[in-house]
């Protein structure tokens, strides 16, 4: 049986020379290894009381749709500014190399509601961070985050220090 380490492909010297990039769309392309990603990140959820699945744009809705289909709770998209219709709430976070905006919409998340933010990725923790402020903006409480790999080396985690973080696979480096 496998891994789901074994579906991700590792691609040394990409983006820069020293760094080993993992790329899920090897993930993805295998019909065994999405199922075992998706279950893998659900089970993740197995003994959380949640009311709202949220996902970020754009590998977040990738995994957190089934998840949220799976256990027949409400899916809620964070996307980048300008691509949300209605009345949207935003907040900046700083990258790497400049600074981004993610918005959700303002009715999204209803006063008390306990919410699960499913990600892809997890590295500097900046996108998630910026989601859990949004979250907590409308008032609600973020029970877990659940992110299919982690890069331990960039200390996202520390970021996301005081709540319910899980990976299912953890890389040490960058």
């Amino acid at each position: 049986m496998k891994k789901i380490e074994d579906y991700v492909r590792s691609i040394p010297d990409f983006p820069e020379p020293g760094i080993i990039f993992r790329d899920i769309t090897s993930v993805l392309q295998d019909a065994d290894g999405l199922q075992l990603a998706i279950d893998s990140m659900q089970a993740c959820l197995k003994d959380t009381d949640v009311d709202v699945i949220v996902g970020t744009e754009s590998r977040g809705f990738i995994f957190g749709v089934p998840i949220a289909y799976n256990l027949h709770k409400p899916f809620v998209p964070v996307r980048k500014k300008g691509k949300l219709p209605c009345e949207t709430i935003s907040k900046s976070y700083d990258l790497e190399y400049g600074s981004a905006t993610i918005e959700m919409h303002k009715d999204s998340i209803k006063p008390g509601q306990k919410v699960a933010i499913i990600d892809d990725l997890i590295a500097t923790g900046g996108t998630v961070e910026a989601a859990i402020k949004l979250v907590e903006e409308l008032g609600g409480e973020v029970v877990k985050v659940v992110f299919l790999m982690e890069l331990a080396g960039l200390k996202g985690r520390e970021k996301l220090a005081g709540y319910d973080v899980a990976s299912v696979i953890c890389y040490d480096g960058k």
